[in-house]
């Protein structure tokens, strides 16, 4: 196993991420706690340290399993994360209740490291507004023991993170990201990663296949690779590109059987980052799966000057992109609804009249009123 040092402690590069555990009968809320202890113990057998949890994984049932099935080894010996859940608004005054539940759910006395869950468009100005207490009482909490480390993970787009940072950089010792070789462009991945370097933090991945959709590529993709590197398998090149990013400490796979477990173990056996031939190869790829499958909009604000409804046309767009490319892949898609859960009714997909007067200065020539009334039906 590899391992990327954190201040005194040495992490093991694959986290256990345990949002998506084997379940009974299709039902997300029955985890196969059986399944899961098999998998907890082959992991920390070979190697794997660190476990991620939250709060609202399987119905509110990843906390309990999780906790069951570390507290049958050393508490030295693994490291366990997880979330305060503000991405639900109603739970933004239950910073103390949710966090003193968290401890009984688990069993355990602290938390190796906790995080703000899930910082977005959706809930920024609660997670910074002072009334709630919420950084107030983490950082007691840090202060006492019960939090070793204290961190946030983030969906939101560039100017979301900026806010964050500006209010808690100080404070905040390591941020969790949605980073693979698709998003290090499509979702800005490269120029998040950089404005965390400017605050000292490292990062922490979240979603390195994009939920699966990195696990398969087409023939010629595939080709493509196996003739730079004929035994890797095609997940193992997102892990890959992660591990040649310094910045990166721990990568999270949410592993559903012992197959994907031990397939991933076996990948980060080795340190094995891109040269430059395959990095550009791969960027190829990532580039093309953008352009099969999103709208090829260059967000030149010609459309915005020319809607009466005063819609930030680009914008919704590149939600729509990150929508679709999400569902295609069979993922439910999150970051766009959550994003224009901030957007007032009147600026939202649904709100286009249709007059297509955008469409008329477009140099792309979007339909774009096909393209909002599309989004307004599939959210």
């Amino acid at each position: 196993m590899q391992y990327r040092d954190f201040k005194d402690m040495k992490l093991s590069m694959l986290g256990f991420g345990a949002m998506r555990l084997p379940v009974i009968d299709g039902d997300d809320a029955r985890i196969d706690a059986e399944k899961t202890m098999r998998m907890v113990d082959y992991a920390m057998k070979h190697g794997v340290n660190y476990y991620d949890t939250a709060w609202g994984y399987h119905g509110g049932h990843s906390e309990e399993v999780m906790g069951q099935a570390l507290r049958r080894f050393p508490r030295d010996k693994y490291f366990l994360a997880t979330k305060f859940p503000g991405y639900d608004l109603a739970n933004m005054p239950k910073v103390q209740e949710i966090f003193e539940k968290q401890l009984e759910k688990t069993g355990h006395d602290y938390f190796d490291f906790y995080l703000f869950h899930n910082v977005c468009e959706m809930n920024i100005e609660q997670y910074l507004d002072p009334r709630y207490g919420i950084m107030d009482y983490l950082r007691k909490q840090r202060d006492c023991g019960r939090i070793r480390h204290l961190g946030f993970s983030c969906h939101g787009e560039l100017p979301v993170l900026k806010r964050f940072l500006e209010a808690y950089g100080d404070e905040m010792e390591f941020c969790q990201l949605q980073l693979n070789y698709l998003d290090w462009e499509f979702q800005h991945g490269r120029e998040k990663v950089e404005l965390l370097k400017k605050y000292d933090i490292p990062v922490w991945v979240m979603e390195p296949l994009r939920g699966g959709k990195l696990a398969y590529l087409n023939e010629d993709q595939e080709s493509r690779l196996k003739a730079l590197r004929p035994q890797e398998e095609i997940p193992a090149w997102a892990f890959r590109f992660l591990q040649g990013l310094p910045e990166v400490r721990v990568v999270l796979s949410g592993m559903t059987d012992e197959i994907q477990l031990k397939a991933n173990i076996e990948t980060f056996e080795q340190d094995l980052p891109l040269n430059g031939e395959e990095l550009q190869a791969l960027m190829q790829i990532a580039g093309q799966l953008a352009d099969e499958q999103t709208v090829p909009c260059t967000a030149c604000h010609y459309c915005v000057d020319h809607c009466p409804a005063g819609l930030d046309i680009p914008r919704l767009i590149s939600l729509y992109n990150e929508h679709t490319l999400t569902t295609k892949s069979g993922q439910a898609g999150f970051i766009a609804p959550m994003a224009l859960a901030a957007f007032p009714k009147e600026k939202q997909p649904a709100a286009c009249l249709h007059c297509r007067s955008c469409e008329k200065v477009c140099p792309q020539q979007i339909k774009i009123s096909e393209v909002m009334s599309d989004f307004a039906n599939i959210l």
